[in-house]
């Protein structure tokens, strides 16, 4: 039998609605009303989890959920880019942010790169356990993205075809050697 993790992206912030590289930053108004709005909305789960930053526990709380912080759902170290937009970045950094989009391996922003990040997030997928249960984890729509890569094999580049808007559900089925994209469904309630 297989296991089921269910990845929801956490609720809107200010960064998020600006297209900003986030930083720690809590939930907007907005964000956290619509996250309030799906108390009850997922299935029961046996373990539910986050990512660390504020955004994520908000989010799991709002939700109705209890959640355990988890390291492994911590979203991708972007540096100095950290609270700007990716439009600013670009136009002070053009070169840096051509690197970061091709070559997996460069990290211009003094973060984490993406094969980085990749690798991370395959290392926490592959260390879940075997036995048939259900994991509710809410996280970042960059670590989502990574997940859904390292799921199905994916190359690298395929990251940046993947979108992962607020309040997203992503469904994997599967264990720790062999997973498969169950279903994904669109924003769950976002104004």
């Amino acid at each position: 039998m297989s296991s089921r993790l269910i990845l929801v992206s956490h609720a809107p912030t200010t960064a998020t609605r600006a297209a900003a590289f986030p930083q720690n930053e809590p939930l907007d108004a907005h964000g956290l009303a619509d996250a309030v709005a799906l108390t009850n909305a997922l299935p029961r789960a046996d373990e539910v989890r986050c990512g660390p930053a504020l955004r994520c526990v908000q989010t799991a709380t709002a939700f109705g959920l209890v959640p355990r912080t988890d390291e492994g759902l911590r979203d991708a170290d972007l540096g100095r880019w950290a609270g700007h937009t990716l439009d600013d970045v670009a136009a002070a950094e053009p070169d840096a942010v051509a690197a970061w989009l091709t070559d997996a391996a460069a990290a211009p922003h003094g973060g984490e790169s993406l094969h980085d990040l990749l690798d991370r997030t395959g290392r926490w997928l592959g260390a879940l356990p075997g036995t048939a249960r259900t994991l509710v984890a809410v996280t970042h729509p960059m670590v989502i993205r990574a997940l859904i890569v390292s799921a199905i094999g994916a190359a690298p580049a395929s990251f940046w075809r993947i979108d992962v808007a607020p309040l997203t559900r992503t469904v994997l089925r599967g264990d720790s050697g062999r997973w498969t994209v169950r279903m994904t469904a669109g924003p769950l309630a976002c104004r």
